[in-house]
């Protein structure tokens, strides 16, 4: 019953940071704070299984902490690079774009995602497949050299750097 009260309290502040007016208690109109706590319980009923295997893991503030490092320092660098990258190529024409298999020897699934949605938000680089059986992934690249295509797929460095290394952190 803890894991239930404390899914709704989280959604609910969630709810509230998200929707803000003017309104006759505080910031929110009653019918928001009625709709608020409808809803989080809703949400709370749905996310029962996912809270009974591991809320204490994803509410791990040291991985929250890890995930706000990794944002603000590695991923804001690699995606400032890659813009200009883009523009290189954009304004020179050296775009040899292919799909390269890359296996970063990542275990779970949140790791998988979150190199996933980390390669596909960098631009120049977009996530298209996942292999279900051993987590590898197929990425869409602006530029696939020769060398790449030459190298085993372990070798993940050139097309998403030491993202597989971060997910490992934060999610593993």
């Amino acid at each position: 019953m803890a894991q239930f009260f404390t899914t709704t309290l989280l959604a609910f502040l969630l709810y509230l940071s998200l929707t803000t007016a003017t309104g006759t208690v505080g910031i929110w109109g009653a019918g928001e704070l009625l709709t608020g706590l409808v809803v989080s319980m809703f949400v709370a009923i749905l996310m029962r299984p996912v809270a009974m295997r591991g809320l204490h893991h994803a509410l791990n503030p040291r991985r929250w902490g890890l995930l706000l490092i990794y944002a603000v320092g590695p991923f804001f660098w690699a995606i400032t690079k890659a813009n200009l990258d883009v523009v290189y190529r954009v304004i020179t024409g050296r775009i040899k774009p292919g799909i390269v298999r890359i296996s970063p020897g990542l275990t779970n699934d949140i790791s998988t995602a979150l190199l996933a949605n980390s390669i596909t938000l960098t631009p120049g680089t977009l996530t298209v497949d996942v292999d279900q059986d051993t987590n590898d992934l197929f990425v869409h690249w602006i530029n696939v050299d020769e060398e790449v295509i030459k190298r085993e797929p372990r070798d993940s460095r050139r097309v998403c750097g030491g993202f597989p290394e971060w997910a490992r952190r934060i999610a593993g």
